[in-house]
């Protein structure tokens, strides 16, 4: 239900003057009460047997620091934050991937596609071999 989405402003040519600038999601972050009242009607479409708002993010699948559309439902989902694919490992994948796509060690469409086809597969692949990209007290928490 979630594909994924991108920014089509955002391109390989662009980077270090979108999204590997500091601040670059903030900017580009949709506010709270359209995220909130997305997620709520999420619940509802995703039909989750839980549906207490405060056990999700409503994460973009496509982070936004790799180029996800920031607004699109498409891209946008309500994650659990407990369980074993929680939204803290899906934010250390987001952390590595920026850092990999900013130093040029990975493309930005394969990043993209990747985490669009499968998110969990590519946190496998890449956050033990990066892990010294987690910012420290990431570091020391992170489980291979």
């Amino acid at each position: 239900m979630t594909p994924g989405s991108i920014d089509t402003a955002v391109t390989q040519d662009n980077i270090h003057a979108t999204v590997c600038i500091k601040g670059y999601t903030e900017r580009v972050r949709p506010d709270k009460e359209y995220t909130n009242r997305l997620k709520h009607e999420q619940l509802r479409q995703y039909r989750y047997q839980d549906v207490n708002p405060s056990n999700y993010e409503q994460d973009h699948l496509i982070p936004l620091n790799i180029g996800g559309n920031p607004s699109d439902p498409h891209n946008l989902w309500p994650q659990p934050r407990q369980g074993e694919w929680s939204s803290d490992r899906k934010n250390d994948l987001e952390f590595v991937v920026y850092k990999m796509v900013c130093k040029g060690e990975i493309t930005l469409q394969e990043a993209q596609q990747r985490i669009a086809h499968n998110w969990i597969q590519a946190y496998k692949d890449w956050v033990p071999s990066h892990s010294y990209y987690l910012p420290k007290h990431r570091r020391n928490s992170f489980q291979h």
